[in-house]
């Protein structure tokens, strides 16, 4: 099978061909390498011999994914059908780890830190109502910040907790009150490209990293079912630990308003009950330590914006499993990814339905749902009816 590393590529600028992305339109649309084209894997599979019919076998096809390991398996299909294809090694995961490195490696301090300012700029100006407003709001409607807070900021590298900590960051200088941070990111195995991506981002960004190792990837690596449900755990169980031991009293996680309605229609439509994530919570495990959820009334549209009038390129997800792991974004098919169709379709449909699905848990009617029930205590409305007559 024939193979090109991105340095490669790049340097065929001018030569005839075809540079094929296969990852989900999306992703696709959040940065690809330039001149590529979006032939969704997906939509490969579906209808492979009109598709393929569109594509040149007279010049090389240069076939991307995202690590660079599902493209190999179309590259061998259409070496077999006569195409003179080509593996990207890395896939767009180097394009992207090279891009980051040239930016902060390949520019001044002084350029990055006037970029900097104007992605600060756009959270206070540009993005202001959905997002900058949106954060205060959820401030002070959950009350999730007093005064002398020691907050651990809890960075994936993703997009929605890079931004948190950009928020963090604009409250510490504008905000009324003092409170302390520290943007806590754990390595629990990430391969050598994502934990450079990551870093890099960081310093992009000026954001300083806390950082401590953990070996969670090797301990899921084997668990067949629901490895990200228990590695989302046990990330959870060590930066709750890590962030108590540097003194902190609450961990903040980057969850937003999109999570919150995908939760609770999950729980309605595949567990039969109505709950939500909580704007905070008190841990059970590690006393006086509490959960926050800051972005909780931003949508996820809005961190999308945000990132893409800056030009920032995050990773989806850092899991070594990534490719091969539905829930985390390396394929199709998670109970999260049908909720976010099925919001989507809603939001096609009405511009209230995602406000009402997120008012339902807040104004629940107590007298007109069959039973509820609080730890292990339970009601059902049959307990005391004949005493309501």
């Amino acid at each position: 099978m024939k193979t090109i590393t991105i340095e490669e590529l790049e340097a065929l600028k001018d030569a005839e061909k075809t540079i094929v992305d296969i990852r989900p339109q999306d992703q696709y649309m959040r940065g690809t390498f330039p001149g590529a084209v979006s032939l969704p894997a997906s939509r490969l599979e579906e209808q492979y011999e009109e598709e393929t019919a569109r594509l040149d076998k007279m010049h090389p096809v240069y076939v991307m994914c995202h690590t660079g390991e599902k493209s190999q398996e179309w590259v061998r299909r259409l070496t077999g059908d006569g195409f003179d294809a080509v593996n990207v090694e890395g896939g767009y995961r180097a394009w992207l780890r090279l891009s980051l490195s040239r930016f902060v490696g390949g520019e001044s301090e002084a350029d990055r830190e006037e970029k900097r300012a104007r992605i600060e700029q756009s959270i206070i100006k540009k993005f202001r109502k959905p997002i900058w407003r949106a954060f205060t709001r959820a401030l002070n409607t959950y009350d999730l910040i007093q005064e002398g807070d020691k907050i651990a900021v809890c960075i994936s590298g993703g997009k929605d907790s890079m931004l948190m900590a950009k928020l963090f960051q604009e409250l510490k200088k504008h905000g009324k009150f003092q409170f302390e941070t520290v943007f806590l990111v754990m390595n629990p195995g990430y391969n050598a490209d994502n934990w450079k991506i990551i870093q890099d981002n960081a310093k992009l960004l000026g954001i300083p990293l806390t950082v401590f190792e953990s070996d969670i990837f090797d301990t899921v690596a084997t668990i067949e079912q629901n490895p990200c449900y228990l590695c989302a755990r046990m990330r959870r169980g060590h930066l709750y630990a890590q962030a108590k031991a540097l003194g902190c009293n609450k961990i903040a996680l980057g969850h937003h308003f999109d999570d919150v309605i995908e939760t609770i229609l999950m729980g309605m439509l595949y567990s039969g009950k109505i709950e939500t994530m909580m704007p905070k919570l008190h841990s059970q495990n590690f006393e006086g330590m509490e959960l926050i959820r800051p972005m909780y009334l931003i949508k996820e549209d809005a961190v999308k914006a945000w990132r893409d009038y800056n030009g920032l390129q995050f990773i989806q997800c850092a899991c070594r499993f990534t490719e091969n792991c539905v829930s985390c974004g390396g394929g199709r098919g998670s109970k999260r990814d049908e909720m976010k169709e099925l919001i989507a379709h809603f939001r096609k449909e009405s511009d209230v339905i995602e406000k009402n699905i997120f008012k339902s848990v807040h104004n629940i009617n107590l007298k007109t749902v069959i039973g509820y029930h609080k730890d292990d205590w339970t009601y059902n409305f049959l307990d005391d009816y004949n005493d309501k007559k």
